[in-house]
C-alpha cells in the first residue's frame, strides 16, 4: 500500500482546521491527495474548500467515509474522543485496513485508548504530534513523532511527507505523545534559561541584540534564542504558541511523570511560572512571555 501511496493521490480526510490543521491540509491536497475536510465551525471548512478545493463534510464520520487515510489535529483529548468516537465520529465512517492519525498533542493514555478502539474496527492507528508551530505547518516543515506499528508507520509516512521535514517512528501506539511530552520539557527549560539571561542582560546594561549574536554562535545555541529572542527583548508576545496551550501540554507530562515516577522539578516549576502569566492576563501571549515575570 505504501508504494501506491507514494506515487498516486489518495482520499483522505482532515479532521480539525486551526492554525495548525488547514495548512497540514493544504499540503496534502497541494501533494494531489483527494482531501476531505470536517471543522466544528462549519464556515471554516467551507472557506478552506473554496481557498484550496477537495469537499466539505458535516460531520467527521462523512469525512472518513471512503478516506484511505483520516488525519485529525483539534485541541485536546476530550476533542478526540468527539470526533472519534460515537455514532457521528470518524471511526463510524471509516472501513477495516484504513488508517487514523492523531496529530493533536494529547495524553498517551488517549493514544492508547483511541488506539484500541481502532484496532477493534480493524483500522490502523498512529498518534503523531507535530513540532514546529504554525510557520512550520505553513512551510510544510514539520516534524512528527509517531507512535504505532511499524505496518501502520509505513502506510502513512509517505503521505505526512506532504507536510513534514522529519517523520520518524518512536516506538508503539504512545511512543509519539510520550516523546512529544520530552520535547515540551526541554523547550520549558529552555525558554526559562533564556528569559532570566536576557533580563540579567538587560539589568545589566548589555545591548541584548548584540548579545545575542555573540552567544548564538557557541553552545548556548537554540531554537527558541534564534526566533524569539529579539521579540522577548521587546516585550513582544501576541503571536506563536499559547501559554495556555503550553500549561495543557505541560499538564500531560506532570501526569505522566506521577505515572511513572520521573522527577520534573524544573518543569513543574515553570508551569507554576506559566501560571502566573496567565493570571496576569497571558493565557494567549507567546510561550516566551515568562520574562515578564522578571521585568
Amino acid at each position: 500500500m505504501s508504494e501506491s501511496i507514494s506515487s498516486t493521490g489518495l482520499p483522505v480526510a482532515f479532521i480539525g482546521l486551526g492554525v495548525m490543521g488547514s495548512p497540514m491540509a493544504r499540503h496534502l491536497a497541494a501533494a494531489g491527495h483527494q482531501v476531505t475536510v470536517y471543522n466544528r465551525t462549519a464556515s471554516k471548512a467551507q472557506a478552506w474548500v473554496r481557498a484550496n478545493g477537495g469537499v466539505a463534510a458535516a460531520t467527521p464520520k462523512s469525512a472518513a467515509s471512503g478516506a484511505a487515510i483520516v488525519f485529525m489535529c483539534v485541541g485536546n483529548d476530550d476533542d478526540v474522543r468527539s470526533v472519534v468516537l460515537g455514532e457521528d465520529g470518524a471511526l463510524a465512517g471509516m472501513t477495516s485496513g484504513s488508517a487514523l492519525v492523531d496529530h493533536t498533542t494529547a495524553s498517551a493514555l488517549l493514544a492508547r485508548e483511541i488506539g484500541a478502539a481502532a484496532a477493534a474496527s480493524g483500522v490502523g492507528f498512529v498518534d503523531a504530534p507535530v513540532s514546529g508551530g504554525q510557520a512550520g505547518a505553513e512551510n510544510g516543515a514539520l516534524t512528527v513523532m509517531c507512535g504505532g506499528s511499524q505496518a501502520d508507520f509505513d502506510t502513512v509516512a509517505p503521505v505526512i511527507a506532504a507536510f513534514a521535514k522529519s517523520c520518524r517512528r518512536l516506538g508503539e501506539v504512545g511512543a509519539g505523545q510520550l516523546t512529544k511530552m520530552v520535547n515540551q520539557i526541554c523547550i520549558a527549560g529552555i525558554v526559562q534559561g533564556l528569559s532570566e539571561a536576557i533580563a540579567f542582560g538587560q539589568a545589566a546594561g548589555l545591548e541584548t541584540d548584540d548579545v545575542i549574536d555573540v552567544i548564538s554562535k557557541g553552545a548556548a545555541q537554540s531554537w527558541q534564542m534564534e526566533n524569539r529572542s529579539k521579540t522577548m527583548a521587546r516585550g513582544e508576545f501576541e503571536f506563536g504558541f499559547a501559554v495556555e496551550w503550553m500549561r495543557k501540554d505541560l499538564g500531560f507530562c506532570l501526569d505522566e511523570a506521577r505515572r511513572n515516577g520521573a522527577k520534573l522539578p524544573l518543569t513543574a516549576l515553570v508551569d507554576q511560572f506559566y501560571a502566573q502569566v496567565v493570571a496576569n492576563g497571558g493565557k494567549r501571549w507567546d510561550t516566551s512571555s515568562l520574562i515578564t515575570l522578571l521585568t
